[in-house]
């Protein structure tokens, strides 16, 4: 199995599975998460806006979702930017 070469369409490079890389990071996404995610900044942050916009209105369902989702970010390989795209580590 060849390795795909990194190009416009994935300047990151991509994953052992032959997915694209983000822009975005998992840490940063992560970090964001855990201690502004009463206002969704973590989500905000990879796009997903709806989910940023009811952790914003749930005050990040009044902490809980937002460090659960926050220690997801970090722990997890398969998180996802708005593209579609796996975030880089």
């Amino acid at each position: 199995m060849t390795v795909p070469v990194p190009g416009p369409e994935a300047p990151y490079g991509y994953d052992p599975q032959g997915r694209s890389y983000s822009d975005k990071s998992k840490i940063v996404a992560g970090i964001l998460q855990i201690f502004l995610g009463c206002f969704g900044i973590g989500r905000f942050y990879v796009g997903s806006v709806g989910v940023g916009i009811a952790q914003l209105l749930t005050c990040g369902g009044l902490g809980f979702w937002a460090l659960i989702d926050g220690i997801i970010f970090l722990v997890s390989n398969d998180r996802t930017d708005k593209q579609g795209r796996v975030l880089r580590g």
